[in-house]
C-alpha cells in the first residue's frame, strides 16, 4: 500500500461519511504538528452531529452557515491539513482550498476568506447566484472559521446580555421573578433558555421546529415544552410568581404567537428574538407553514417564499413594537429582524435598540468579549482544570465567578469539550498563558485551541448589531475588522479568517476571526501573549477612536498610546 493510499484512507475515515464525522481525540497526531492538527480537529468538530445543525449539508448553524463549500472541498482541506508543513500556509477561499504557500513557522497555518463580495454586488441575490454556480459559500461567523463550539458559544454572551439588561432596568443582574419572551431555538437562539434561567428568569421561547425543541430538552438547555399558549403562560406566571427560574419552549410560529400574546395582554419584562431572520430564505419560516411545507415552497418558488417570510417578519416586528408601547424592554438580538421588517414596510422597525448599544458597548470599550477554548484531548477533565485555574486567576470578576460555578453543572458539551468566558484586554493574555502552562505541566492532557466569536470588541463592522449607533457615527466603517485580521496574522495566530455577512446577512457586515494554539511550548507562549493582547487591543482602539471614555481608561490601563487623540470624548 502506498503513502497516497494510506492518506486517502485517512481522509475517508475522517470525513467520508458526513453523518458520522467526529474530531479525533487524545495526544496522538494525525497531521504533522499541533498547529495543523488543531485546525483539522476543529473543522471536523464543527461538523460533528452533536454540534452541527445539518452536517450532511455541511451546515453548522445560522440557517446556512457552512464549514466547507462542498464535500469534495472538505476532503481536500482535510487532505491538505494532514500533510501541511510547519513553514506552509493553506489558503481557503469561501470553503474551498485554493493554494499552499511557503511562509514561516510563526505565520498562520491557515488563512480563510468567506463570501467577500465587492460592495456594489454585496446582495443576497448576487451571493445566491454565485453560490448556485459553486463559486462561494456563506461562512456565518464561526462556522466557516472552524471555531464553533455548539450553542455554548453564545451562551455566556446571552447570559451577560440578560444580566446587563437586569442591571440597566431593574438594578440587579439577578432576574428572579422577571419574565422574558423570545423566539428561536436554533444554533444561536438555543442558548437563550439556559442563559435566562442561569440569570434566574422565567423565559418563554417560541419555536416552529419541534426537532429543535426536542434537542434543547435533550441537552438540558430547555426545561419544559408545550404546544399550548395557555399552558405556556400559566407555567411562566407561576414560576415568576414564585421567583423560580424556568424555561418553556412553545411550539408555534413567532409571527403568529407573538401577535396573539399581544392581543391577550400577556406581559413580559424583557422581549427579544433570535430566529435566523438574517437569512429570510433559509432561516425564517413564514406563518401558516410547517417546517416540511416551508422546505417545499423554498425549493419550488424561492421568490414567493421570501415574500411570505418578509410579510411574517413584518407582523412579528409590529407585535414587538406593541410590546414597546406596553412598557416592556424590547431589544434586537442581532439577527437583522428589524432590517428585514423595514424592507417589508415597517417604517418604525428601528424604534427599539439593538443589544450592543443597549447593554454591551461598555464591555466592548474595554476589549471584553466572547473568549473561548476547546480541549483537543477530548477530555472533560481538561476543561475542569482550566475552569479551576481561571477561578484563581480572576477572583474579583463576580459575573465570571458565577459563570464558572454554574457552567460545569448546567452546560452539556457538544463535540470537543469547550468553554467560553468574557474577558478583555490584559485578562485574555493572562488566561492564555495560564492555559499554556497547564498544557506544559501535563495538568491538561493535550494542546488547547483558543479563539473567540467574530462578535467581538474590535473584529466586526455591523451597523445593525455590533457597531450600531457608534458615538462618532462610524457604524459602517469596515477598516477595523480588516486591521484586526492583519494584526492577528502579524502577531502569530494559528489561523485567521475574514468573513462577510455573518449574524446579519449579506451586505450588512464584515468581520474577522482568529484562533491560536496553546501547546505548552515557549514559542507558543510568546505568540499567545502577542495575539491575545493585540486582538482585544483593536477593540479598545476602535472605541477610543470613536470617543468613548471607557475605552480611554482601558487604553491607559493597557498601555495603549494612540498616535492621535480623538477629538471628542464622552
Amino acid at each position: 500500500m502506498t503513502a497516497i493510499d494510506t492518506l486517502e484512507q485517512t481522509v475517508e475515515a475522517l470525513c467520508g461519511d458526513l453523518s458520522r464525522i467526529r474530531a479525533p481525540r487524545g495526544g496522538e497526531l494525525n497531521a504533522r504538528s499541533w498547529s495543523t492538527e488543531a485546525p483539522l480537529r476543529m473543522l471536523l468538530n464543527n461538523l460533528d452531529p452533536e454540534v452541527a445543525e445539518r452536517p450532511e449539508e455541511l451546515v453548522v448553524y445560522g440557517g446556512s452557515g457552512k464549514a466547507a463549500r462542498n464535500h469534495d472541498a472538505l476532503r481536500a482541506i482535510v487532505r491538505t491539513l494532514l500533510t501541511l508543513g510547519e513553514d506552509e500556509t493553506l489558503l481557503v477561499q469561501s470553503g474551498k482550498p485554493v493554494g499552499v504557500l511557503r511562509t514561516h513557522r510563526g505565520a498562520p497555518r491557515v488563512l480563510i476568506a468567506n463570501a467577500l463580495l465587492v460592495p456594489r454586488w454585496a446582495t443576497w441575490e448576487e451571493f445566491r447566484r454565485l453560490e448556485s454556480e459553486g463559486l462561494t459559500m456563506f461562512g456565518q461567523m464561526t462556522a466557516g472559521s472552524w471555531i464553533y463550539i455548539g450553542t455554548q458559544g453564545i451562551l455566556q454572551g446571552t447570559y451577560q446580555t440578560f444580566a446587563a439588561a437586569g442591571e440597566e432596568h431593574f438594578g440587579s443582574a439577578d432576574l428572579s421573578g422577571r419574565t422574558i419572551l423570545t423566539a428561536g431555538l436554533g444554533g444561536m437562539g438555543g442558548a437563550q433558555p439556559l442563559a435566562a434561567t442561569m440569570a434566574g428568569a422565567a423565559i418563554l421561547c417560541v419555536e416552529v421546529d419541534p426537532a429543535r425543541i426536542e434537542r434543547r430538552l435533550e441537552t438540558r438547555y430547555l426545561d419544559r415544552s408545550t404546544d399550548s399558549i395557555d399552558e405556556a403562560l400559566q407555567l411562566i406566571a407561576e414560576a415568576a410568581g414564585e421567583g423560580r427560574a424556568l424555561s418553556v419552549g412553545l411550539l408555534g410560529n413567532a409571527a403568529e404567537v407573538v401577535p396573539e400574546l399581544v392581543r391577550r395582554g400577556a406581559a413580559f419584562d424583557l422581549v427579544t428574538d433570535q430566529t435566523a431572520a438574517h437569512d429570510p430564505l433559509e432561516g425564517y419560516i413564514p406563518a401558516g407553514l410547517s417546517v416540511d411545507e416551508a422546505a417545499g415552497l423554498r425549493a419550488r418558488d424561492p421568490d414567493e417564499y421570501l415574500r411570505r417570510a418578509r410579510e411574517s417578519i413584518a407582523r412579528h416586528v409590529e407585535a414587538l413594537l406593541e410590546y414597546v408601547r406596553a412598557g416592556s424592554y424590547v431589544f434586537d438580538y442581532g439577527n437583522n429582524l428589524r432590517g428585514e421588517a423595514y424592507e417589508g414596510g415597517v417604517e418604525d422597525a428601528f424604534t427599539y435598540p439593538g443589544f450592543v448599544p443597549a447593554y454591551i458597548r461598555p464591555l466592548f470599550c474595554r476589549g471584553i468579549g466572547p473568549f473561548r477554548w476547546a480541549a483537543l484531548s477530548g477530555d472533560e477533565g481538561d476543561i475542569a482544570a482550566i475552569d479551576a485555574a481561571l477561578k484563581e486567576l480572576f477572583p474579583d470578576d463576580v459575573l465570571l465567578q458565577r459563570w464558572l460555578e454554574l457552567a460545569p453543572e448546567r452546560v452539556q458539551f457538544q463535540g470537543l469539550p469547550a468553554r467560553i468566558c468574557w474577558l478583555g484586554l490584559g485578562d485574555r493574555a493572562r488566561a492564555g498563558l495560564a492555559i499554556n502552562e497547564l498544557v506544559r505541566s501535563g495538568k491538561v492532557k493535550a494542546p488547547v485551541v483558543i479563539g473567540r466569536d467574530h462578535l467581538d470588541s474590535g473584529s466586526v463592522a455591523s451597523p445593525y448589531r455590533e457597531t450600531e449607533a457608534m458615538r462618532d457615527g462610524s457604524d459602517a466603517i469596515a477598516d477595523w475588522p480588516i486591521l484586526n485580521a492583519l494584526v492577528n496574522v502579524a502577531a502569530g495566530a494559528t489561523w485567521v479568517s475574514v468573513h462577510h455577512g455573518g449574524g446579519v446577512g449579506i451586505g450588512n457586515s464584515i468581520h474577522a476571526g482568529m484562533v491560536v494554539v496553546a501547546d505548552g511550548t515557549d514559542e507558543m507562549a510568546e505568540r499567545l501573549e502577542r495575539v491575545l493582547t493585540t486582538d482585544p487591543a483593536t477593540g479598545v482602539l476602535r472605541h477610543l477612536d470613536a470617543g468613548y471614555e471607557d475605552a480611554a481608561e482601558a487604553a491607559a490601563e493597557g498601555g495603549l498610546e494612540p498616535p492621535m487623540r480623538p477629538a471628542r470624548s464622552e
